[in-house]
């Protein structure tokens, strides 16, 4: 790896001013991403049709962002000449022609990309998702979880390297405040629940994309932090981006990149409670904060951490950090 190793975590469902809505982090990442190879969640980079996600980047759904940092997993980035073999689970509860865009979506992706999926698997009983609000914090259920997990082990028996999930939402779950760019993402909590089901099962990357009864594009002019959803009928071409090029899943010692060879993990200043940053914090990686605020409020002074330092902005962090970089090079 010929750039130093970062991460950015912007967890989901958690109202980052930055990073909490449609793919709003995307240009920073991409900005860090000119000077670091960068481990990022998904959050981060999806856009609904539109992804921020390059080569630079590490696609890594939080259950394995989390095991990563804790020391359980390493992980090898993908060759720039190759692709995941992505398989598709598609909720049995969504509508024939909710479904249909969603094949469309599949065979396009194919075709103006190369991204390849070794097939799609129908769950055999509904999801059953359901949504919950609490302290402001998006979570969430499934009815049954081991529908999920039947077709994901079955696309993984015929070769799937990474998994893509669809569930169905039903009515669009549109949260005003959220639209305004002001609240919480609605989906998001459950969305993580959805995609740590499968990575802590077959540590194998996946990430989710929901699916709801209205696909109609918008002719409303909304937040520009929320304008990537409101071009999209699908949610899945980000999702199938960011898994194409996922790295790849390995024991501690098997892999290229360890938790101890990352520089900095640069988080929100509230959000300190996460595993990541508190094994970031007993295994000597500097965390760095930013002033972007979230409905968290757990801060280091809370936690009693030490924090290596703190940023008014990504942008500022990002001078520094790589100024710092290019001196101790020169060295």
């Amino acid at each position: 790896m010929n750039k130093p190793i970062i991460a950015l975590s912007i967890p989901t469902g958690i109202g980052a001013n930055i990073g909490g809505y449609a793919g709003d982090f995307g240009y920073i990442a991409r900005k860090f991403s000119e000077h670091f190879y960068c481990i990022v969640n998904p959050n981060a980079v999806n856009g609904g049709v539109l992804s921020a996600i390059n080569h630079n980047m590490a696609y890594l759904e939080g259950y394995l962002f989390d095991s990563f940092f804790r020391g359980d997993i390493s992980i090898t980035p993908q060759e720039e000449n190759k692709t995941n073999k992505i398989g598709v689970i598609i909720d049995s509860a969504i509508p024939q022609n909710i479904i249909n865009v969603h094949i469309n979506t599949i065979n396009s992706l194919k075709m103006v990309q190369g991204i390849e999926t070794i097939g799609i698997e129908y769950t055999k009983e509904p999801a059953g998702v359901e949504i919950v609000i609490e302290n402001n914090i998006s979570s969430g259920n499934l009815k049954n979880p081991n529908t999920i997990l039947e077709a994901t082990e079955k696309l993984i028996k015929k070769g799937a390297e990474a998994i893509a999930v669809v569930c169905f939402f039903g009515e669009d779950a549109e949260d005003i405040n959220y639209s305004n760019a002001n609240g919480i993402d609605p989906i998001g909590g459950v969305e993580a629940i959805i995609s740590h089901l499968i990575t802590k099962e077959f540590k194998i990357p996946a990430a989710h994309a929901p699916a709801f009864s209205d696909i109609d594009i918008s002719q409303k002019i909304e937040n520009k932090k929320v304008a990537s959803e409101l071009i999209s009928s699908t949610y899945l071409p980000c999702v199938m981006q960011g898994l194409s090029i996922a790295p790849k899943i390995k024991k501690y010692n098997e892999g290229k990149i360890k938790n101890k060879d990352v520089k900095y993990l640069i988080v929100p200043y509230d959000a300190l409670g996460s595993i990541s940053v508190l094994s970031c914090n007993q295994n000597n990686v500097k965390i760095i904060t930013i002033n972007n605020e979230t409905v968290l409020d757990i801060t280091k002074e809370k936690l009693n951490l030490s924090v290596y330092k703190n940023y008014e902005s990504y942008e500022k962090c990002l001078e520094n950090i790589t100024e710092k970089t290019i001196i101790q090079k020169n060295k």
